[in-house]
């Protein structure tokens, strides 16, 4: 088990289970211990598979180590049967009660230091507790009921409207579901394009997310990927000399609302015109529209250029668990429905149509987010939305008042800056790292206070880290000259 459980192992059936101790203090970190590095020569067979390091190159062009995660198998919690008597002796509920509570004082203190990743965790959805206890599936398409009846359908084409109407669809001209995650709408949205152009060429910036790259492999297609600008938004004189060299193939191109590491939102309106100009017309490409973060904050920020079906794209995707802040993770994907016939087939088994890329769906994630759009709604949104810029851009400002290099891109909540010295430091935050950079994520469950928390931390600590006499990173390369105040650019 991640976190600050400790390792157990399998008990035999004549064995007693003892419970946890109490003096686990909720308030203490536990040190995780780092994997180490992996030599030639030593170390044991087991530790060389699991311990991995790779060499990547930093900013300054040399090369480090990416340590990979801990190895899980090292925490992991045993599955062991039940004694003869224990429906008699309760031990193994008690057991296993003590492990589930001790699991929830580790789940509350890694709360309070989270920070790297995009999820919202500010959320209560007690009243859906009574829920819990049913199995809903929501199998095949969401339009279509299926022979299985325990499902949610009505809430997830609810949620699904609400969607339509925040991009500028009609309900008639739609189509779409609740995924299991962002990867899923870009995995679906990506192929929808591929089967409207089998010898299209799919095209992408280098800063999109991996499942994009993913999506080309598993799919088999040709795949270009254009540079980007120091603020990781695409690079469109680079996309045009891509395009113009592959003029005779339709493209299919993924445009982020929102990159993973700099949070840039790529210029919608200018890939468009790039497209035209070079020859395409709008019956020769497909976009869609990844906007896994910011696809939902994009609506609610002043003068934000809009992401609408008005406009020739063929679908939009956004993660139901980040910015909305749902416990499990979902998305939604919308896709024309003139689109989606070339993907779909009828299933007898079912009595529905399958056009998701998963059979069986969750179907409690539609209560979930039907839940919390009613709740909070566009004007509760736009205020959580207002919120995270204004944070954001507290933190870089603290930053760099601090002697720290950090950039902070328009219509973003992503804050970046030099990466910590000390992997420890890394885990402590849960921070997202690449090459030199670091990122911090500002959500609605981030507050000031845990802001300064975190600043507090990381200027004592760069204290030490450079007490030698050593020199933080150069970051002219990720950030650019105007957000970089290394020793060399102040």
């Amino acid at each position: 088990m991640v976190g600050a459980l400790e390792s157990y192992q399998s008990f035999s059936m004549a064995e007693k289970f003892d419970n946890l101790s109490e003096c686990f203090d909720p308030t203490a970190v536990v040190p995780e211990p780092l994997p180490l590095p992996v030599t030639n020569g030593t170390g044991s067979d087991h530790e060389e598979k699991n311990l991995k390091k790779k060499k990547v190159v930093n900013g300054g062009g040399g090369e480090r180590e990416m340590v990979l995660g801990r190895n899980v198998h090292t925490t992991s919690l045993a599955v062991t049967e039940p004694e003869s008597n224990d429906e008699f002796t309760g031990d193994k509920e008690a057991y296993m009660a003590s492990v589930l509570a001790r699991y929830r004082k580790t789940l509350v203190e890694r709360t309070k230091y989270h920070l790297g990743y995009p999820y919202n965790l500010d959320f209560d959805y007690g009243a859906l507790g009574q829920l819990q206890h049913f199995s809903i599936n929501n199998l095949g398409d969401p339009f279509i009921e299926s022979n299985y009846g325990v499902h949610s359908r009505p809430f997830e084409v609810g949620v699904l409207d609400w969607f339509a109407r925040l991009w500028e669809i009609e309900r008639d001209d739609y189509w779409g579901y609740i995924t299991n995650c962002g990867t899923e709408g870009n995995l679906h949205g990506i192929l929808v394009g591929r089967e409207v152009f089998p010898d299209g060429i799919l095209y992408a910036s280098s800063e999109s997310h991996y499942s994009v790259f993913k999506a080309a492999r598993m799919y088999r297609m040709e795949c270009e990927k254009v540079e980007t600008l120091i603020s990781g938004e695409i690079d469109c004189d680079d996309f045009k000399r891509k395009l113009l060299a592959n003029k005779d193939k339709p493209a299919i191109l993924n445009v982020n609302i929102g990159t993973t590491v700099k949070g840039a939102v790529d210029d919608l309106d200018l890939v468009i015109k790039t497209l035209e100009e070079c020859g395409f017309s709008h019956d020769r490409f497909y976009i869609h529209c990844d906007g896994a973060l910011f696809g939902l904050m994009m609506p609610f920020v002043k003068l934000a250029p809009k992401v609408t079906f008005n406009k020739p794209i063929g679908s939009v995707s956004v993660s139901g668990h980040k910015f909305v802040g749902c416990p499990m993770p979902c998305g939604v994907q919308i896709t024309r429905m003139k689109h989606i016939k070339v993907l779909s087939n009828n299933v007898e088994y079912l009595a529905s149509r399958d056009a998701t890329i998963m059979g069986s769906r969750n179907g409690h994630a539609p209560l979930f987010l039907w839940y919390t759009l009613n709740r909070k709604g566009y004007k509760g949104f736009q205020k959580e939305v207002q919120k995270c810029l204004r944070n954001a851009h507290y933190l870089k400002d603290r930053l760099r008042e601090a002697g720290i290099s950090a950039m902070l891109n328009e219509l973003s909540s992503t804050v970046v800056f030099e990466r910590p010295k000390e992997e420890e430091f890394v885990r402590r935050w849960q921070l997202a790292c690449q090459g030199d950079i670091a990122h911090v994520v500002v959500m609605p469950s981030v507050t000031v206070e845990k802001l300064d928390h975190f600043l507090k931390d990381l200027v004592e600590q760069r204290l030490v880290w450079y007490e030698d006499g050593s020199q933080p990173p150069c970051l002219v390369k990720d950030v650019g000259i105007n957000n970089c105040i290394c020793p060399a650019h102040k």
